[in-house]
């Protein structure tokens, strides 16, 4: 029988973090106060992360030890499985194997805890008692949720309203794990009344909701704020992905050609990649696929640039491609995916060639799910839908040319708890939505009085 699934060994789960900003060909440029204009230092975060969690995301040391309270909570899924997609490279006629690293089987159904774990321990042994965070489509919201619930921290999520309402159950899993989770723009913040002043009927974004989140940090006493995605921190707790799936490919004797993975704010994604950007930045022919929405297309069509992280511009500056601090995007399903932002760290491995951004639309993700669940069985989150029609068209074009491509795309999350956005799909409900160039354009003008960074484009 042909071997379909590698598991390691749980004493082979990594017991480092990788950190890729100590092997980037290009060094990163320093966030910047908001204020003042100036690089930020460690006391200018404080306010909003611990400052265990500040060290990390100022480090450049290649290797971060992973706290043994961290790793005996990510036993409880992990490793994840490693599988070889055999059932959708016979449906697709292709030479190209396929393979996908499952982040589905956590108990929050994604990769997001890797993080969250990670920051409700960092949070709880700094005493903070509080944390308040946003959620676009929900994955982060519910496992900052189940994560605080570990730790005994109370734990209050501003959830993007359209995401709010299109998905209900992920507000439920919020509230089963004891989080309060509140439909943003809300009334709670001065930032969220302040936005529905203008527009009453606002869809809610993720630049708002983190602003109602830091605020709510800020003007609370014992509490931190916690972000999923985007900061660098995050990305180097990710980094377990990547380092099971080496060992993994290792186990099936093959070598990926091809990776790829959603991009909304970049976790996913980098967590898979980064530690195979390593080997690309030292000599290794690989493509490195960074997949987003059309609808939102940061890194394809967003200007690298210094910008806030949120719409109330409480944040410090980052430097990231960017659609600018105001932009809405169209209420897609695809909720995870919404941030007007990239991660920093990605954003400078596209400049320097490492990452191959690209853009797919909402009816060819849907479309390519379908394909997946259906010849192998497992149903996916939206967001990752993304990665699923990338890897469809990489799989095709070998097909194509008859060459023999080695694929791995990152699973980063189950959709049993996005059955509405399928049921909209079905029902012929569900669109394409093309940006026009001058919603960007109009966005982009709230950052020409911002500092530049020296690789502006």
């Amino acid at each position: 029988m042909e071997i379909k699934k590698y598991l390691l060994p749980e004493k082979e789960m990594p017991r480092k973090w990788y950190n890729i900003m100590a092997d980037m060909p290009t060094p990163m440029e320093p966030p910047l106060h908001p204020g003042t204009g100036q690089p930020c230092s460690p006391d200018d975060l404080a306010p909003i992360f611990p400052m265990n969690l500040i060290e990390q995301e100022m480090s450049t040391d290649r290797w971060i030890d992973i706290p043994e309270e961290v790793l005996d909570k990510y036993a409880i899924w992990r490793p994840s499985p490693l599988y070889r997609a055999t059932g959708l490279e016979k449906a697709l006629g292709t030479p190209a194997k396929i393979y996908f690293k499952n982040e589905g089987v956590s108990p929050a159904g994604s990769h997001k805890p890797n993080t969250a774990v990670a920051q409700a321990y960092y949070n709880k042994i700094a005493g903070t008692k509080k944390i308040t965070t946003e959620t676009g489509a929900g994955q982060w919201g519910s496992a900052l949720s189940m994560s605080c619930a570990f730790f005994g921290i109370e734990c209050k999520v501003f959830m993007v309203k359209v995401s709010y309402n299109q998905k209900p159950y992920r507000r439920l899993m919020m509230e089963t794990w004891g989080a309060n989770c509140i439909p943003s723009p809300s009334t709670e913040t001065q930032a969220g009344r302040s936005i529905l002043e203008k527009d009453p009927d606002s869809p809610g974004s993720l630049g708002m909701a983190i602003s109602e989140a830091v605020e709510a940090a800020v003007t609370t006493p014992d509490t931190k704020y916690a972000l999923g995605s985007v900061l660098n921190h995050v990305m180097i707790h990710q980094s377990i992905i990547g380092l099971e799936a080496i060992k993994q490919m290792k186990m099936a004797g093959d070598y990926p050609d091809i990776i790829i993975g959603s991009a909304g704010g970049g976790s996913n994604f980098a967590g898979l990649a980064m530690p195979f950007a390593l080997d690309k930045i030292n000599g290794k022919d690989i493509d490195i696929i960074a997949v987003e929405p059309a609808s939102c297309p940061t890194l394809t069509r967003g200007p690298f640039a210094y910008d806030f992280g949120d719409t109330v511009k409480m944040t410090p500056l980052l430097p990231m491609h960017t659609l600018g601090h105001n932009f809405v995007p169209a209420p897609l399903h695809a909720g995870g995916l919404r941030y007007h932002g990239m991660s920093p760290i990605v954003s400078q491995l596209v400049l320097d060639g490492i990452v191959r951004p690209e853009s797919v639309r909402q009816m060819e993700t849907f479309e390519a799910g379908l394909k997946f669940a259906r010849s192998e069985g497992y149903i996916s989150a939206p967001e990752c839908n993304h990665a699923i029609a990338m890897t469809i068209k990489e799989a095709l074009k070998a097909k194509e040319e008859g060459k023999e491509k080695t694929i791995l795309f990152n699973w980063s999350g189950h959709g049993l708890v996005d059955m509405r956005a399928y049921e909209s799909y079905f029902k012929g409900n569900l669109s394409d939505m093309d940006l026009p160039q001058d919603v960007i354009d109009a966005a982009l003008k709230d950052l020409e009085n911002l500092p530049k960074p020296r690789q502006a484009t």
